[in-house]
């Protein structure tokens, strides 16, 4: 059965989270191994505060992610995408990689904004919200939320794409 355009923006997006997901975890994961003991002890022990992202309407679990339309979950994901085009700046890495994460995120907000637009089946149109702005992360709160934000849209997309393809299995 021949690709749909929409199954290969798909394909093309999810890989890009994908990667942008693995460089969260090593990020995080270089930040904490750079951290004395103690200061890991202390860490762990402090709750992480909220990231921007979770003021964003959202499904809270994986049952609601799985009943969210694939117009909802591509909204959401734009949303995420779009304020870490802002964070990304902070992000305390080697400029390649940091230069890297900004191009990826940039081709993933496009990428989306072509799968919400080729979705919306005359759902209206597409409401771009402004992003919100929140105080600068710490390091650690910066590096956490950009992992924790990028699984969520990794989760979003491959359950929205799993959707549009009638011959997959689209359990969380």
């Amino acid at each position: 059965q021949p690709i749909t355009e929409n199954q290969r923006l798909f394909s093309i997006a999810v890989g890009r989270v994908q990667y942008l997901h693995l460089v969260a975890k090593k990020l995080f994961s270089d930040f904490e191994n750079s951290l004395q003991l103690e200061d890991q002890r202390h860490l762990n022990k402090i709750l992480l505060q909220d990231c921007h992202s979770d003021y964003f309407l959202s499904p809270i679990d994986k049952h609601e992610t799985q009943r969210s339309s694939v117009l909802k979950l591509l909204s959401i994901s734009y949303r995420l995408i779009e304020s870490w085009e802002f964070y990304s700046r902070f992000l305390v890495a080697g400029f390649a990689v940091r230069t890297q994460v900004t191009s990826k995120l940039s081709e993933l907000k496009t990428g989306l904004m072509r799968l919400i637009e080729g979705n919306q089946d005359g759902a209206g149109g597409f409401s771009d919200s402004s992003v919100i702005q929140f105080p600068p992360y710490e390091n650690y709160e910066l590096f956490a939320c950009f992992k924790k934000d990028m699984h969520k849209v990794e989760t979003y997309l491959t359950v929205a794409k799993c959707r549009l393809s009638p011959e997959a299995n689209c359990t969380l």
